[in-house]
């Protein structure tokens, strides 16, 4: 947020290409970006094949099909084995990657946990984690010292899981761990090889690198540190732990925790933290949207600190929130793979297809949103969402497996942009050479560097 960049109409993208010059370029930046691999054809489409390849990879955009898919109400397209295959060895078996009757035993043993997600009171844990955020940038302001946002927005968010779900603030050395492996994991984990998507037939395994592989024990290893040293706190983890299968009356294995727990910590925090590198990326560029938004914290707090309450009459950070998970999902695709030959809509299915629902191209298709890449939050105040197609907005996902974080991640992330707002300007740097890739999530190409200021 601050005064040397100037306002931009559409924040970065790939540059749609058609399909041979879109591979041509994604080998040749040799990032596994799967952003670049989509053709213009991709915005355009209802359904439509995405290139050529040995498995049938088919590309959906309808919301209809899109919702009758996540559905899944004959259990014909669970999660994608690539999407399984890269995630095992990071989180196992956990109800992230599972699905059917294990998946149901894993959710009723869990649920009980949801209900200590109850916002009110993990409302005071967020604040506390933002009170020690806001002290680490008035020291950057202060130094002048330059940061990474991502790993400011990585730490502020896994710093927030740790106390819900641990009742434990996170120390500076695991965040930026758990930060620097996580970036090692996502950027090597074999599942965004563009080869596997051409040549390999379905259910192919590939084993991974050495240096995923550590890294995920490494992460592992943290989430494990953290289960052992657990005191008992009426929290999530405490709940999740007590939590018994009804019908042999087993808690979850040592392992299994780490599983479970690591989908909260993991993906409780990575999501949130990709969402808010971006918004704070595009207010520091955006003069216009960050008046708006400090003006509505002023009028609903004033200088008083962001209350709950104050989150639940803050529209327009809302609404700021919600368009960048329209331009930016964290979670840019939800592979399927078609474990028969199906049909769906008018488009014949072979078994072993990689069903492609991607909530990036589905956010920014030109049926569903007028001039798409454009950053406008009112699309989302009242009057803009009751004008927009059912369906076309799945950030959480939708169906049985709709992300059951996503009141937690709206409340926290209002609050952090509101106190962000109110204290501080962020100068970025290379503003111009900023560049979304996706591989397990949505990110910059490389980390965003910036500047804190005092207000």
């Amino acid at each position: 947020m601050g005064e040397t960049q100037r306002p931009a109409k559409d924040p970065p993208r790939p540059r749609p290409l058609w399909p041979v010059a879109a591979l041509a370029r994604t080998i040749w930046q040799g990032e596994g970006n799967l952003l670049a691999l989509l053709p213009a054809s991709a915005y355009r489409v209802s359904i439509g094949a995405l290139g050529y390849s040995r498995r049938s990879i088919i590309l959906f955009n309808d919301p209809v099909l899109v919702r009758e898919i996540l559905e899944d109400r004959d259990g014909i397209f669970p999660k994608s084995d690539l999407m399984v295959g890269a995630l095992e060895a990071l989180i196992g078996e956990s109800i992230f990657v599972t699905d059917g009757e294990k998946w149901r035993r894993q959710r009723a043993m869990i649920d009980p946990a949801f209900s200590h997600m109850r916002l009110s009171l993990a409302f005071r844990a967020m604040s506390a984690a933002v009170d020690d955020q806001e002290a680490r940038l008035a020291a950057l302001a202060a130094s002048g010292e330059p940061m990474s946002l991502d790993l400011a927005m990585s730490h502020l968010t896994a710093d927030i899981i740790c106390r819900t779900v641990f009742s434990v603030s996170l120390q500076s050395d695991v965040a930026r761990d758990v930060f620097e492996n996580f970036l090692v994991f996502e950027r090597n984990v074999a599942q965004v090889r563009i080869s596997r998507l051409i040549s390999d037939p379905a259910w192919t395994r590939v084993p991974q690198k050495s240096g995923v592989l550590a890294a995920c024990a490494r992460i592992r290893s943290h989430l494990g540190a953290l289960i052992d040293g657990h005191a008992g706190s009426d929290d999530i983890a405490n709940a999740v732990m007590s939590a018994r299968d009804s019908d042999t009356g087993e808690t979850f294995t040592r392992d299994e925790l780490i599983d479970q727990l690591g989908v909260f910590f993991l993906a409780g925090h990575e999501t949130t933290a990709s969402a808010l590198t971006w918004a704070v990326y595009i207010l520091a560029s955006r003069r216009d949207i960050l008046a708006r938004l400090r003006a509505e914290v002023e009028a609903v707090a004033g200088d008083k600190p962001v209350s709950f309450e104050h989150t639940r009459r803050m529209p327009y950070a809302r609404a700021v929130f919600r368009e960048t998970l329209r331009l930016y999902p964290p979670i840019t695709f939800m592979p399927r793979v078609a474990i028969r030959a199906a049909r769906i809509g008018n488009r014949q299915l072979r078994r072993g297809a990689l069903v492609m629902i991607a909530p990036w191209t589905l956010h920014r298709h030109k049926s569903y949103w007028p001039d798409p890449d454009r950053f406008d939050p009112d699309r989302f105040l009242p009057e803009g969402e009751s004008a927009q197609t059912p369906g076309a907005f799945i950030p959480f996902g939708a169906g049985p497996h709709t992300c059951v974080g996503a009141g937690f991640a709206t409340v926290e992330s209002i609050l952090i942009l509101a106190r962000l707002a109110q204290r501080f300007e962020f100068d970025v740097s290379e503003a111009g050479v900023v560049r979304p890739v996706a591989r397990l999530t949505t990110r910059p190409a490389r980390e965003i560097k910036c500047r804190v200021r005092l207000r």
